[in-house]
């Protein structure tokens, strides 16, 4: 849009804002607002005798409606179906992601002051403050997008904004596969344990499908079971009768009225869950979220920031140390064994597609160490020539001892689904790969006499 175009919309968004009830306005439904505004305008243009083609006329009102109720320049890309995430490095650089990749927009904004004046926009109705003491903000749009906003001085390029969007059509296992996610091998297992009541560990770096994967997962468990989901800034969306959403909630302006996850899950404790879900565990709420799994809630999900198996229990490890518990390490660790009972990590890799790596079963603690042993993987074998990465999912050839536990629960998973392309086992077909190759690569016996990995 050229310049003059913005100058106008300037110029008549002064004079609604002069002549106009703008929270008569703004009270509207959003295409009420618009065709008021839409009236409002060309009459004043005809009075100012002002002629614009049909596309000026339509970017006009676009510019103004977008700048007095919307989000400035970002209307476009949080409308925009095909965009997961938006990045504003300042006034003159806005990135989006999709599909995994991220590009350079053309969307740009006047000034930083711009960009300050919509950060503002969008933590004034949660009663949110972002200042020079105050210079790092998160906050919620209201269609669910997460926001996370900084400005001078902690950061050095201006005001920085981050949204990643929230989508109101729900995924599933089915979506995962298709998208080369996980096998059908892996879908049909992890179904199966949330059925089970098998407590789960969902752990990534950012951006990995962990929330993604956490949610589809949820959708799996029976009905008439109460759920409460418990998270820092709502972003599940079971889709499902009977769930019961807690968030947490920062100190306000005078430093007051905090309510921390930790609060939360321990109030959860009192409301008769059936299963608890934290969205994501990062500070001495994990001693609680533990102690919930080993006291009768089982079928528990949570998730972990972190880049293995092995980083997520020694994160959860530091984090009961935060709690302040007077426990030994050892102890901890026994504890964190007989909580949790799968480890899905999920990665994000370098072509942008999100996969869940690997699915661990925990074997307990033995000999001062957390036994994990992987039941599949995901194998990488290099680069296609498209530059998406090439790989397969296997089966280790390990049966999990969590079948017998599923039995009890009716949940019957055939023990050749952890066998598909093992070498040595008859009558089993290859497995699929990702990409559509077969994956059939050696089992990893020596993990499994050595009673699995670190964790």
């Amino acid at each position: 849009m050229n310049k003059n175009l913005e100058q106008l919309a300037d110029h008549y968004r002064e004079r609604l804002l002069r002549e106009e009830n703008l929270d008569r306005l703004t009270a509207l439904p959003r295409a009420e607002l618009q065709q008021t505004l839409s009236k409002l305008v060309q009459s004043m243009l005809a009075e100012e005798k002002q002629i614009l083609t049909r596309l000026d006329r339509e970017n006009l009102l676009a510019l103004i409606l977008n700048e007095s109720v919307g989000y400035g320049p970002l209307e476009p890309l949080l409308n925009d179906a095909t965009v997961s995430e938006i990045m504003v490095n300042g006034a003159e650089e806005v990135y989006a992601e999709r599909q995994g990749r991220l590009e350079l927009t053309d969307v740009r904004f006047r000034d930083q002051a711009h960009v300050r004046h919509i950060i503002s926009r969008i933590i004034a109705p949660i009663g949110r403050r972002i200042d020079e003491s105050s210079p790092m903000v998160d906050a919620r749009l209201p269609d669910g997008s997460r926001v996370n906003a900084v400005i001078p001085p902690v950061s050095l390029s201006g005001p920085v904004l981050t949204i990643r969007k929230f989508f109101r059509e729900r995924l599933t296992l089915d979506d995962l596969i298709h998208f080369g996610s996980l096998s059908e091998a892996m879908a049909e297992f992890v179904q199966a344990t949330v059925k089970a009541k098998v407590n789960i560990l969902i752990s990534g770096g950012t951006g990995s499908g962990k929330t993604t994967t956490l949610n589809i997962l949820s959708s799996f468990i029976p009905e008439g079971e109460r759920i409460i989901t418990i998270e820092d800034m709502a972003e599940l969306n079971l889709g499902r009768r009977h769930v019961l959403g807690l968030e947490a909630r920062p100190a306000n302006v005078e430093g007051r009225g905090e309510i921390p996850i930790r609060q939360l899950v321990r109030n959860a404790l009192r409301m008769r869950p059936d299963r608890i879900i934290v969205g994501e565990v990062r500070g001495d709420e994990a001693l609680d979220m533990l102690q919930a799994m080993n006291t009768g809630h089982e079928g528990s999900l949570t998730t972990v920031h972190a880049n293995t198996p092995e980083d997520a229990f020694a994160r959860l490890e530091a984090m009961v140390l935060m709690a302040g518990a007077n426990l030994s390490v050892q102890v901890i660790r026994e504890h964190i064994a007989s909580a949790i009972h799968l480890v899905l990590q999920t990665e994000r890799l370098s072509d942008g597609s999100r996969k869940v790596m690997s699915i661990a079963e925990v074997h307990g603690f033995r000999e001062g160490r957390t036994q994990v042993v992987d039941l599949f993987r995901f194998q990488r074998h290099g680069m296609r020539g498209d530059g998406r990465v090439a790989g397969g999912f296997h089966p280790t050839g390990t049966v999990p001892a969590l079948l017998e536990r599923m039995k009890v629960f009716g949940v019957a998973v055939p023990e050749s689904l952890f066998l598909q392309g093992v070498p040595g086992v008859p009558g089993v077909p290859g497995a699929q790969g990702a990409d559509g190759e077969k994956a059939t690569p050696p089992v990893d016996r020596g993990a499994q006499a050595a009673g699995g990995r670190w964790g």
